[in-house]
């Protein structure tokens, strides 16, 4: 596809009334015009990025990246040295200090906020960038509340790609300044993160622009590339763990983590493949509520019944897109799923911070709560067990 076949003036056409943007607002003015109305619901979800986001000796290679006049294969090659300095290969450390609080040996904390802009949202949002350049698009666009917006607008900066972000109108998230000094453009949408998803996909249809969303046509990049945590791992442990618990929103990351386990295990690289934990808010995700009731697929949620607060909000959904997956993976492993509440992920932050010096989201807590609830409630086997923190605190 070429820059003269594609469209590339700003969505319009849209009505406000549906989820859809009005006719005579750009982009920039909806964002501004949402920041300015009541009623918006300040979070503090956000994750905090590095500074600078990527080292300064990549600056070459940031350079030829985004430089749409150099060879096609020079550009994926420098972007592809950006990838493996840094993003993935985070953190694995022992929580020794944990360890001995609540009596349970071997807990391993695989920290995400070491990512650019700290969360594992770098991973896909990296890799579907990188995705974009090969096939020939010259934008992106997704739909977010704050923290994946921001990673695919790093992504699409450095990949010299064209990005539109859109956002529901009642969220006012710390990272939306993150996001406008990206240069990206912003598509303020009223209703809720499903409705700016679809949105988003519309768009990217009608425009031919590569849609980074979770569900959609690049979902087995996006669980390939989340995969990549199950190698780190068995990379320092040299086995799988007996179990690896996640905090979960749409799956997305648990469903690849468990496929990346899947395939080491297939190739004989482990003996066994990790049972999947899945924490989070109380009440207030399918993928939870299928598992406790023990129905075979994720049922939507009442929407009007979902409630955000600043701790809630990167895992609560209505509707979890890729939930079926991390059901599936949940199930087949012998893993387990629980709600956690926003006073015990707050408590478990603390935990972190003070005794294992990890200044984390509170909602990235989710599945270390539910691993150690269950541990309480019936003493675990003495193994190895991996917990994913998805966010660096701010």
């Amino acid at each position: 596809m070429t820059e003269n076949n594609r469209k590339t003036e700003t969505p319009s056409d849209e009505i406000l009334s549906t989820g859809r943007l009005n006719q005579s607002h750009s982009p920039r003015s909806q964002s501004q015009n949402a920041d300015q109305n009541q009623g918006t619901f300040s979070l503090l979800d956000g994750a905090s990025s590095q500074a600078p986001f990527i080292a300064p000796e990549l600056e070459t290679q940031k350079k030829v990246a985004a430089d749409k006049t150099q060879p096609l294969n020079e550009r994926i090659e420098a972007y592809e040295d950006i990838i493996d300095s840094e993003v993935g290969d985070t953190t694995l450390s022992r929580a020794r200090n944990i360890e001995r609080e609540v009596g349970l040996r071997q807990i391993y904390l695989k920290f995400e906020g070491g990512n650019p802009t700290g969360t594992q949202k770098d991973r896909i949002a990296f890799a579907q960038a990188m995705d974009a350049m090969r096939r020939g698009f010259e934008a992106i666009t997704v739909a977010t509340c704050g923290n994946y917006g921001m990673a695919i607008a790093l992504a699409a900066s450095m990949a010299g790609l064209e990005c539109f972000v859109y956002i529901p109108e009642g969220y006012h998230t710390r990272r939306i300044n993150e996001i406008l000094n990206s240069r990206v453009q912003i598509i303020r949408v009223q209703g809720d993160y499903e409705i700016a998803v679809n949105l988003s996909r519309e768009m990217a249809k009608r425009e031919e622009i590569y849609d980074a969303n979770p569900g959609g046509e690049n979902t087995a990049l996006q669980l390939q590339a989340y995969g990549e945590i199950s190698h780190e791992i068995y990379d320092e442990l040299r086995d799988a763990p007996a179990a690896v618990a996640v905090p979960v929103s749409n799956g997305t990351t648990l469903a690849g983590i468990y496929r990346g386990f899947l395939s080491l295990y297939r190739r004989g690289k482990t003996s066994h493949i990790p049972r999947m934990v899945a924490g989070s808010s109380h009440g207030k995700n399918p993928i939870i509520r299928a598992f406790l009731k023990n129905v075979p697929n994720c049922d939507d949620l009442e929407p009007d019944r979902i409630r955000e607060t600043a701790v809630n909000e990167p895992l609560i959904n209505w509707h979890s897109i890729d939930g079926d997956y991390a059901l599936e993976a949940i199930r087949r492993t012998g893993g387990w799923a629980a709600y956690a509440s926003d006073k015990g992920m707050l408590s478990y932050s603390k935990l972190l911070r003070e005794r294992e010096g990890l200044n984390v989201l509170p909602a990235s807590t989710a599945g270390l709560l539910v691993l150690l609830e269950r541990h309480r409630k019936e003493t675990l086997p003495g193994d190895r067990y991996v917990v994913v923190l998805t966010g660096r605190g701010s």
